[in-house]
C-alpha cells in the first residue's frame, strides 16, 4: 500500500516563513517608498519657502516691468505645482485599502444584523 499523500498547505503545522519573508520584504519597499516621499516633501517645502520670498520681494518693487510681472506669474504657476505635489501622495489608495474594506465589511454586517433584529422584532 502507498502512504497517503501529505499536502503542505492542508498540514496544520503550516511553515510561515515564506510568508514572513514576503511581508517583511514588501515592508521595506514601503518604507523605502516613504522615505522617498518624505525627502520629495521636504524638498518641495523648501523649494516653495524660496519662491514665495522671491515672489514677496518681486512684489515690493515699486515699478513692476513686464519682466517681473513675468516672473512672478512663472512662480505663482511653480508654486501651484508645488501645492499640488504636497497635497498628493499624502495619502494612498493602498494606505486605505484595508479599513476602507474593514469598514465596509463589518458596516454591511452592522445592517444586516440590524435587519435581522429589527424584523424579529417587529
Amino acid at each position: 500500500m502507498k502512504p497517503p499523500k501529505q499536502f503542505s498547505n492542508s498540514s496544520p503545522d503550516k511553515n510561515p516563513e515564506p510568508e514572513f519573508a514576503q511581508e517583511l520584504e514588501e515592508l521595506e519597499r514601503s518604507l523605502l517608498s516613504l522615505k522617498e516621499r518624505y525627502t520629495q516633501v521636504e524638498s518641495d517645502r523648501e523649494q516653495k519657502a524660496q519662491l514665495q520670498q522671491r515672489r514677496q520681494d518681486l512684489q515690493q518693487n515699486k515699478k513692476p516691468t513686464p519682466e517681473i510681472k513675468a516672473e512672478l506669474k512663472h512662480i505663482q504657476q511653480q508654486l501651484e505645482v508645488l501645492e499640488i505635489n504636497l497635497e498628493s501622495q499624502l495619502f494612498s489608495w493602498r494606505s486605505f485599502k484595508k479599513p476602507f474594506w474593514q469598514a465596509v465589511r463589518f458596516g454591511g454586517m452592522g445592517v444586516i444584523i440590524g435587519w435581522i433584529l429589527k424584523s424579529c422584532a417587529g
